[in-house]
Parts: C-alpha cells; structure tokens; sequence
C-alpha cells in the first residue's frame, strides 16, 4: 500500500490501471478491500485509488474524534497529494455521503460524482430504516455467531445461500475499541452538507435488493443535485461492488466516460 500525508492523516490506498484518477470511497465498517474485484473492471479506462478511511485498514490518524466532514476533507487531501488537481470520485453507503461532502465543499476537486446505495448527510439512519438498524444493533451483540442474520440485511438471501462464505465480513474486523467508538461517533454527530453546492455532473445508483437504504431515498438524492442521473441496479443488495462487480461497473463507466 502507499499513503499520502494530509490533515495530520496517513491516508493508505492501493493504485491500479491508468487513465483519469477515480478514487473509491468505502461504506462504514468496510475499507478498501471492499473494491478488490470492483476496482480490476475500472481498471481499464481509469488510474483507480482504493482508499482507507480514518480508522479503517492501514490508514493512521490521530486519536481525535472526527465527523463526514473531515473524512471528506481528507479525501480532498489525497487527491491533492497524489498531484491530481481533481478526480471522479466514487462513493458507496458511508463512502457515499463523504462524496456528497466532498463534492460540496470542495467542488473544484470533483470531476464526475457517483452516489452508490448511499443516504442523504445529516439524514437519521434509524429514522429511514428503524426495524433493520435497531436489528443490526441488537444482532452485533451476540457476534460472531450472528454474523449471517446480519449479513441478511446486505446481501439478498440466494446470494447468501450461493456464497455462505460472505457472512465472514460481519464477523469482526480489526479495529480497536477506540476506532470502533471514533466511527460510531460519526453517525451519532451528523452533519448538514448544501446538496445544491454540488456542480459536478452526478450519478445516483441504488440497488434494488437494498435492505439497508431504502433505494426511494438513495435515488432521492438526485432530486438535490442539479442535473443529476439516476439509474437502479437490478438483483442487488446493499453491497453491490462484492455481489455484482460486473453490474455496477458498467453504468459507472459509461457515465464516467461521458
């Protein structure tokens, strides 16, 4: 892996293919392992950075708590750091919101922008999905035996029963206390981000298996966002890039290649 220094993060990522920078930006319990057969299939047309975010994979930061604000911040810093004046930038769950961020507060850094099984900042998860986040919270408490039950609300049920292996990612990960806490903060403090602020030509994917967000509201992201296209992925839960690599490339490209 790299990293590139900036706002006291060592932001780790791993680069592939080349072509315009389109850099990755992961859901919340997640890191950029999450775009390993993703990335491959972008490869082609693009120069692809898969990053960490604070306390995910090898990224180091400081002990601090933070909110979207900053993750978006330090994305900001990556592509500046990487010699990039700006990037597309790809977004998924977490990762999505931080885009919207990103897009909004720094808009010059953004080329084309692609929102992915994602949710509005400052939205209140539990409020859009009150039985499948009250579930989750309960079902982590009793890890990692729960792990398929969670894995359910990802991934559609004969998917699961085709690749019981995925359940394994909601066993546990390798963050400490402190970083689990750190992360959870993120949520707990949302943030307001001007959707209207956002100048670059928008893509909104939502997966239409998605128990997690519900695509209505992912898709209601485009009605913020002047100019915005929307398209449904069909057959897929909430984490499209591992279940369908293939599926979600293909309109990604497309729209980046213009």
């Amino acid at each position: 892996m790299q990293f590139v220094k900036a706002n006291g993060t060592e932001t780790a990522f791993v680069q592939s293919g080349k072509g315009p920078p389109l850099i990755l930006l992961h859901g919340a319990e997640a890191d950029h392992a999450m775009f390993d057969a993703f990335a491959p299939l972008l490869a082609a047309h693009f120069t692809v950075i898969a990053c960490d975010q604070r306390d995910s994979g090898k990224t180091r930061n400081p002990p601090d708590a933070y909110s979207l604000l900053d993750l978006a911040d330090d994305a900001a810093g990556l592509i500046e750091g990487l010699g990039h004046g700006h990037a597309h930038v790809f977004g998924t769950s977490l990762g999505g919101a931080i885009a919207q961020a990103l897009a909004a507060r720094h808009p010059t850094k953004v080329d084309r922008l692609v929102l992915s099984s994602t949710f509005r900042v400052g939205a209140n998860l539990l409020e859009l999905n009150p039985t499948a986040i009250q579930a989750i919270a309960a079902l982590r408490a009793e890890l990692p035996a729960s792990a398929p039950k969670i894995a359910a609300y990802f991934f559609p049920a004969a998917y699961l029963e085709a690749h019981p292996q995925v359940s394994a990612i909601f066993a546990g990960n390798s963050r400490d206390e402190a970083q689990k806490a750190r992360r959870a903060g993120l949520m707990r403090h949302p943030v307001s981000v001007d959707l209207a602020a956002v100048t670059a030509p928008a893509l909104v994917l939502a997966a239409s298996e998605d128990r997690l967000i519900p695509p209505a509201h992912t898709l209601s992201l485009a009605d913020a966002i002047a100019g915005a296209r929307t398209h449904t992925i069909q057959g897929v839960g909430h984490v499209a890039t591992i279940q369908d690599p293939a599926a979600v490339a293909r309109p990604v490209i497309d729209f980046l290649l213009g």
